[in-house]
């Protein structure tokens, strides 16, 4: 995993090679675990700015595709399974970066909880701020305390999935399909946050792997 870092906007070579043909689950799930183990260290180790910003802004430029194929299969507690998340949140708030901050803000509204605190939004959060954090979560990951960096991600799921749910709630008498929309879009924001917040509680006890 020492090749490929001083390329730019590109994932090493063995990772990319790693995700070439078909493996068995038993060598996908050692892969996404190595490949995961080596990234984060090489990066926390010597945390290049330059080279953070790539990974950071990797899938603007590629995609989220070797991403998905490398990580998206792993368990959703594990370090593989925690980084694609985050990775999948960066690019789900950038697609949608209106929709999701009007949900996220209608959340901070009604959410009871200091999620929003946690999350670390500036209020009010309108599209550029929203993005602004998916930036900053992702950030954490390489940079700042990884725990922190997974809580205020699980945060903003709790965030959302409240802000979905009461979205749901005003449009049923209108569009039903659209409540159902955001009611399965709700119950996902809230899984993802479970998993998230697991990550965390292992990462601490330094047994996420």
């Amino acid at each position: 995993m020492t090749d490929g870092f001083h390329r730019p906007t590109k994932l090493p070579p063995s990772m990319l090679e790693a995700i070439q043909g078909g493996l068995d689950p038993a060598e996908e799930t050692r892969i996404a675990h190595e490949t995961a183990v080596a990234l984060l260290a090489r990066v926390r180790e010597n945390p290049d700015p330059a080279v953070v910003d790539r990974l950071v802004n990797y899938t603007d430029e590629h995609g989220i595709d070797a991403i998905a194929e490398l990580w998206s299969h792993a368990s959703p507690r594990s370090l593989p399974g925690a980084m694609w998340r985050i990775y999948l949140l960066r690019l789900l708030i950038r697609q949608d970066p209106v929709g999701t901050s009007y949900s996220f803000q209608r959340g901070t509204e009604l959410i009871p909880t200091v999620d929003p605190v946690i999350a670390g939004a500036a209020d009010p959060t309108g599209p550029e701020e929203i993005t602004v954090l998916a930036d900053q979560i992702l950030r954490g990951l390489y940079v700042g305390d990884f725990a922190i960096a997974l809580e205020r991600a699980a945060s903003f799921c709790r965030i959302n999935a409240v802000g979905c749910s009461a979205l749901a709630d005003d449009r049923d008498a209108v569009d039903p399909s659209d409540a159902a929309r955001l009611t399965t879009k709700a119950a996902r924001f809230s899984t993802i946050a479970d998993e998230l917040a697991g990550c965390a509680k292992l990462w601490r006890s330094e047994s996420l792997d």
